[in-house]
């Protein structure tokens, strides 16, 4: 009998918190500076350079955390992790071991796919801490052996998101870490930018045979800035695990690195444990007290989350669940389609056109929604010219890039280049009969059966109109004559 394996999987997940200083002093965090510009004696580590706690970044941890579930320790200590890398100047890492500034979070999250109508599996995922500490900086290894080192990303300010092993699958793990992204892009604590190493994952996977309780010998694979490397990597190394305990093979405890060349897995260093960094009080710093009145003030400031938010989008606007979760996916998408709704309520045609021809300009330019030149009432205005048959929808696809490229309003557009629909049956009738007269040999061919003529009358009515005229009159008109006995 053939065995089966289940894998077990946990994240450790650091996010870069948006804060303009480092965490313990003063140095920009800006990305992309001149090598080694931002630093100072704090975060280099020199003698009697004393760090002082970003309280703006213990802002955004409590946020991050109380949007997780989790409980705040209004009392955490922050110590010192003992480790060497070229990169890190101090030789130890500031961060927090015994009591950290948060735990026991739980997420819900609907995971793909859904039932047939789109709804989506209810999982819960436990968050085991948060904790804070100070970024190490970064080696540049060139050609020729040389390696390089940059310091500006030394003492930016991290939180580390340490998940429960609640994962069964890397594709649930990698669910979860694109909905780690959106929530802290919704709470603005952190900007997702994983090429830049703003939020980035360690992945610890094992696994058991099905059925079994006990944990497997777990490797450690680090440094995956992608959903996509994260989704691979733990498939790759679920499989490899799988065939060597299938074989009688003993998985080795290590730290592995996802080779993308190579599609693979590779070893790195055996792991460490936390005896290994020599964790011990830090001496220079103050126990990280949150007393109740910070705590009450930092919780009024949660908006609603995206998944909470998805939800009332389909109730209160009755939008598919598709749809709905491609409003949500951004704050801003979602305030501005709040927004347009709340000029125009027609919230299903308001997220068509959000949904299509906006979303397709703003791609096409690189753009975000804040940045682009349509206010959310202009678009509701254009929906509302569309409904009250103002103007047709032919003519509103033109009217939107023109709004898209001016900023102007839809109505203005249409009042200065006279594109209002025409819908008057009077002032469309001499049209009409005028392009039956103009083509009699069409007209007999489609009372004697040719039907899809009718096509192209009205083709040639909406050119004599330059598309201002109603296509539902001039359909009307048409067939009133073609079918009457109208003699041409």
């Amino acid at each position: 009998m053939v065995m089966q394996f289940e894998p077990v999987i946990g994240l450790e997940i650091h996010a870069q918190l948006l804060t303009r200083s480092k965490i313990f002093c003063g140095c920009s965090t800006a990305f992309g500076s001149p090598p080694n510009s931002q630093t100072c004696p704090v975060c280099l580590g020199l003698p009697g350079a004393l760090p002082v706690l970003n309280r703006q970044a213990v802002n955004m941890a409590v946020r991050a955390a109380l949007a997780l579930g989790c409980r705040i320790n209004q009392t955490s200590l922050f110590a010192r992790k003992n480790y060497f890398y070229p990169d890190l100047p101090k030789g130890y890492q500031i961060s927090q071991y015994e009591l950290p500034l948060a735990e026991q979070g739980v997420v819900e999250l609907g995971l793909q796919p859904g039932d047939e109508k789109g709804r989506k599996e209810i999982r819960r995922f436990r968050i085991h801490r948060i904790h804070l500490e100070d970024d190490a900086g970064k080696s540049i290894h060139a050609p020729g052996g040389v390696t390089y080192v940059d310091l500006n990303r030394t003492g930016v300010p991290l939180i580390e998101i340490v998940t429960e092993a609640d994962f069964r699958s890397a594709r649930e793990a990698a669910e979860f870490m694109a909905y780690l992204r959106q929530l802290l892009l919704y709470l603005q604590v952190c900007d997702g930018n994983m090429e830049e190493g703003s939020l980035r994952c360690d992945a610890n996977v094992s696994v058991r045979p099905v059925g079994a309780t006990e944990f497997g010998t777990k490797a450690e694979i680090k440094n995956l800035n992608s959903f996509r490397f994260l989704r691979r990597a733990l498939e790759y190394e679920i499989d490899r695990q799988v065939q060597v305990l299938s074989s009688g093979g003993r998985i080795v405890q290590e730290t592995r690195l996802w080779d993308e060349t190579g599609q693979k897995t590779v070893a790195m260093r055996s792991k460490e444990e936390a005896h290994d960094y020599r964790y011990f009080p830090e001496p220079d710093l103050l126990p990280l007290v949150v007393d109740d009145a910070w705590l009450d003030e930092l919780k009024g400031t949660i908006p609603e989350l995206p998944e909470a938010r998805r939800q009332r989008f389909e109730r209160e606007y009755a939008l598919e669940p598709s749809v709905a979760e491609l409003l949500t996916q951004d704050r801003a998408f979602a305030d501005y389609f709040e927004a347009a709704v709340g000029a125009y309520r027609e919230p299903i045609k308001i997220a068509n056109w959000m949904i299509g021809d906006l979303t397709r300009e703003l791609k096409r330019e690189g753009r975000h929604i804040g940045d682009g030149r349509i206010r959310p009432e202009h678009l509701a205005e254009l929906v509302r010219l569309v409904e009250e048959g103002a103007i047709s929808g032919k003519i509103a696809k033109d009217i939107f890039v023109k709004m898209y490229e001016s900023g102007e309003s839809a109505g203005r557009i249409v009042e200065a280049e006279g594109l209002r629909q025409i819908s008057s049956e009077a002032d469309l009738v001499e049209v009409v009969e005028r392009v039956l007269r103009s083509n009699p040999d069409k007209v007999v061919g489609y009372r004697s059966g040719k039907k899809g003529l009718l096509g192209f009358f009205v083709g040639q009515v909406m050119r004599e109109t330059k598309g201002q005229a109603n296509p539902q009159l001039v359909n009307q008109l048409l067939l009133e004559r073609l079918e009457n006995g109208f003699v041409c």
